[in-house]
């Protein structure tokens, strides 16, 4: 997070223990850390009063919240946020740990799903979190598209296959888009989708791009070649047609500036579907998300520390994860999930999936 990394960037190394001293003790107690309990731990040997002033500061900042008015400090979300990026140290997976989830290669499951469900059971008793895992992407034909915004910045597409599979990937919209257009954009794929996979949807919306950019280079012609009128951004996605001295234009002429114009539109609407069927495609990355980072569970005040799993092309195909408090133990949760991620990334391998 850029700004977080800014605050540590000119904070001193006193400051810095105190942070890191704050958010552990919270982390691992889930309650607030007082300047005398501080006091003991510090490899500086500072006063409760210097502590005191040192929390304050970072109070200042936004890191640190006081729950109560004489009780210690815990972190806020964007101090959460810093010390998971900035000051996290990683453990490595115990021994036990890796055991219980190892012991999960040795069923015979040949059904995805059922393997899937026992890491998913395997990961959440060893985290005491809840479990997710998100299975391989399905290449089938769609019975149906949905899209759904959670907010600017993301939404969700839910994806019904005719198979019965339904699967929801979370993406990041283009921008300036709102609910209505992508009701518009799920209307328009539905219309098409029968018996197509995604794939097949891509490829249509690309033939249609290509076909109305023929229709329109036809219309325009004429007009470029008249003098009437010149291209702006020639090839670009924001190309445009600027008409000259359009009111001493023939009549003839304006039935085909309508028509070009219908056309743009036409064009405009189906680069915007097929961008968005190639994010759908994409689905999402790596991420920790922390309380209302993540729109799907902020109101629980939950964390969700998830990884994704390769096939042997290298290609993500699915996730692992686990959601808790946020007041998790990253150290010990981040290397568990990055374990189990790559142990599923090689049985989906061995299975060809």
């Amino acid at each position: 997070m850029a700004e977080g990394s800014k605050i540590l960037s000119e904070m001193n190394d006193r400051s810095k223990e105190v942070f890191r001293r704050v958010v552990e003790g919270y982390l691992s107690s889930g309650d607030p850390v007082g300047s005398r309990t501080l006091t003991r731990s510090l490899t500086e040997k500072l006063s409760a009063a210097t502590v005191r002033n040192v929390m304050q500061d970072l109070e200042f900042l936004g890191l640190l919240d006081s729950p109560h008015i004489s009780a210690g400090r815990i972190p806020t979300q964007m101090g959460l946020r810093m010390f998971v990026d900035s000051l996290l140290e990683v453990g490595t997976v115990a021994a036990e740990d890796r055991e219980r989830i190892d012991a999960t290669a040795g069923t015979n499951d040949q059904d995805v799903t059922a393997l899937l469900d026992h890491i998913g059971t395997a990961l959440s008793g060893i985290t005491r979190g809840a479990s997710l895992v998100l299975a391989p992407k399905v290449e089938a034909a769609i019975k149906h598209i949905e899209f759904v915004s959670l907010s600017q910045t993301r939404a969700l597409v839910v994806l019904v296959f005719a198979n019965g599979h339904v699967e929801n990937r979370l993406f990041t919209p283009p921008p300036g888009h709102t609910p209505s257009s992508m009701r518009e954009a799920a209307n328009f794929l539905n219309a098409l989708a029968e018996g197509k996979t995604l794939t097949d949807l891509r490829r249509g919306m690309s033939a249609e791009i290509a076909l109305r950019r023929q229709e329109i280079d036809s219309l325009a012609r004429e007009l470029v070649e008249s003098g009437l009128a010149v291209w702006e951004n020639p090839g670009e996605s924001s190309e445009r047609l600027i008409v000259r001295g359009r009111a001493n234009l023939l009549e003839e002429d304006g039935a085909d500036l309508e028509r070009v114009r219908s056309l743009f539109d036409d064009l405009e609407r189906k680069r915007d579907i097929a961008d968005f069927l190639e994010l759908a495609e994409e689905g999402d990355g790596v991420r920790i998300f922390i309380g209302s980072e993540n729109k799907l569970f902020s109101l629980s005040g939950s964390s969700l520390v998830v990884s994704p799993y390769m096939n042997a092309d290298r290609k993500i195909i699915g996730a692992v994860g686990v959601i808790g408090p946020t007041r998790l133990n990253y150290g010990r949760i981040v290397p568990i999930v990055d374990y189990t991620a790559q142990l599923v990334g090689r049985m989906m391998s061995e299975r060809g999936t």
